[in-house]
């Protein structure tokens, strides 16, 4: 096989297998240990778990999950190589996309954006961004973005507990907000990569798609008859999503 793709479909299958490892373990451990089965928590081997092979204990096969990171790493990496970013260049859009993956996964699965990753989402955005809109453009980025998530944010929290009141519940106090403050140091972390200038069209963008998906996910449970009032979705694939369509396209 040709080098120039043998190379890309390399790092894909890396970046993935990366992903997956950090889904895996971050949300149960917050750190990086061995990784174990997602059925019955035994340890893997580690030669196992690369291998993509059964657990040993139960038998349980790899989910589709795994699969589905693996494939699209590949592909997107591929795809990266022969048109790479025109700011970023190959590297540093491979790095930083699969940051957003890391993220993505994990805030899809469980609804968390681990301190962890922010942390290091916060260096990777600093680098970055220095090199791009430049510090003080990247640091303006970070504290817009967080502002205006913040801000999201804390009016969710107001819009809570005024419904809780109209409901009647002691306190006012509702439960689940309708961002969680995750969202709001991730819009921190991109405001730092995308620099003053473009932070608050990556949110724009992140809220109309936000939008758009929620009315239909409400339509779709009406015509179900599964209708559920204020239920959650995660908000940081939206933020992510709009943050590479700005970066990379």
């Amino acid at each position: 096989m040709n080098i120039t793709i043998a190379l890309p479909i390399f790092l894909g299958w890396i970046a993935g297998t990366l992903v997956n490892y950090l889904s895996d373990v971050l949300p149960a451990t917050r750190q990086l240990t061995s990784p174990v089965c997602q059925h019955c928590s035994a340890q893997h081997k580690w030669v196992d778990y690369l291998l993509l092979k059964r657990c040993a204990n139960c038998e349980q096969i790899r989910g589709k999950r795994t699969w589905v990171v693996l494939i699209s790493g590949v592909a997107l990496t591929v795809a990266m190589w022969i048109f790479p970013p025109s700011d970023l260049g190959f590297w540093i859009g491979y790095i930083l996309l699969t940051y957003f993956a890391v993220v993505f996964v994990i805030d899809v699965e469980h609804r968390l954006i681990l301190y962890p990753v922010s942390y290091f989402g916060a260096v990777l955005g600093l680098i970055i961004g220095a090199k791009f809109p430049g510090i003080v453009g990247s640091l303006l980025g970070g504290a817009l973005g967080f502002a205006i998530m913040f801000s999201l944010y804390y009016l969710g929290v107001l819009f809570a507990r005024w419904m809780s009141k109209r409901r009647g519940k002691a306190g006012g106090i509702e439960e689940g907000d309708a961002l969680g403050f995750g969202d709001v140091t991730l819009a921190g972390i991109l405001g730092l990569i995308l620099g003053v200038k473009l932070i608050w069209i990556g949110i724009l963008f992140a809220i109309l798609a936000g939008g758009a998906v929620s009315l239909v996910l409400v339509l779709w449970m009406l015509a179900s008859k599964r209708y559920e009032a204020f239920a959650a979705i995660p908000y940081a694939p939206f933020l992510i999503l709009s943050a590479v369509y700005i970066l990379y396209f």
